[in-house]
């Protein structure tokens, strides 16, 4: 019979955030898959959990999947941890969540601690609509592309960031997404000295060093532990507004055109037209056929 998969997650601070099935499971797994040895063996003997341990890891998942596949399929059940938090999510898991499905092993998961939702909850922002982007690209221009997408965002956003990054980081969102924007900079979270901070971009950007002259990169006396950023999503109206101007540059039939180029028909592009310029159909035919005659 086929072993399971369970995907467990573990305390992003805090020890006492374990849940009971999340123990009893570790210690009923036949082997425990997690990233780094040393880092879970603390947590691990904290709750006299004797299960065996193998590394699991970002620079070796692709390979230890089939190992692990092969496990499961020997009838092993296999739980998966990483340092801290949800496996798969900003953590390595998703290869063998993939490879496990593909392959008809079942996959199960113990929830528990989250960063991202922790932080979210704990910023007082908007939580009906958000986006979770983790860490952003470290290639520079797929950077620079992602944080030119997140600059007309609605939702509230979430991201990951080390300290070393951290000042860097806020001086590009700044440009990027403008100086007033509202964040709340979340550090230690669940731990003794659990922080969150609001202020704009801008004014996290000088704090944290790169507003202030610091273009080194090196860590401030303030960035210690890792981050997490809850940005306020772009004003609706605001955004609507600034669409408006951007129509106004173009005529009528440009504006029809540029849908149909998206591959709309001409009726759609009409109608889409008419909806970013708050006129009715009827207004955008009839100025249509005046531009076109």
């Amino acid at each position: 019979m086929t072993g399971t998969l369970y995907l467990v997650a573990t305390p992003i601070g805090n020890l006492e955030d374990m849940s009971f099935r999340a123990v009893r499971v570790l210690k009923e797994a036949d082997l425990i898959a997690c990233e780094d040895t040393r880092t879970s063996r603390t947590l691990l003997k904290h709750y006299e959990i004797g299960t065996p341990l193998t590394s699991y890891h970002k620079f070796n998942e692709h390979e230890k999947s089939g190992e692990l596949l092969g496990k499961l399929f020997a009838g092993q059940n296999i739980a998966l941890i990483t340092d801290a938090g949800m496996p798969a999510v900003s953590d390595p898991g998703a290869v063998l969540v993939r490879v496990c499905r593909d392959n008809a092993v079942p996959v199960t998961v113990i929830p528990g601690a989250s960063a991202s939702l922790t932080a979210l909850a704990l910023s007082g922002r908007d939580t009906r609509r958000f986006a979770f982007e983790g860490f952003l690209p470290a290639d520079p221009k797929e950077r620079r592309e992602r944080m030119s997408f997140l600059k007309n965002e609605t939702r509230t956003m979430i991201l990951y960031e080390a300290p070393h990054r951290l000042g860097k980081t806020l001086a590009a969102l700044a440009e990027a997404l403008g100086n007033e924007r509202p964040v709340t900079l979340c550090r230690e979270l669940t731990k003794k000295f659990e922080e969150s901070s609001e202020m704009t971009l801008g004014e996290a950007a000088a704090f944290y060093g790169e507003g202030a002259g610091d273009t080194s990169g090196e860590m401030t006396a303030q960035a210690r532990g890792e981050f997490v950023l809850v940005i306020e999503g772009k004003d609706p109206k605001e955004l609507k507004r600034e669409e408006a101007g951007r129509w106004e540059e173009l005529s009528v039939a440009e504006h029809v055109a540029l849908y149909e180029e998206q591959g709309m028909s001409r009726k759609e592009a009409m109608k889409a037209a008419a909806t970013d310029r708050g006129l009715s159909r009827r207004d955008i035919y009839q100025t249509l056929l005046k531009e076109e005659h």
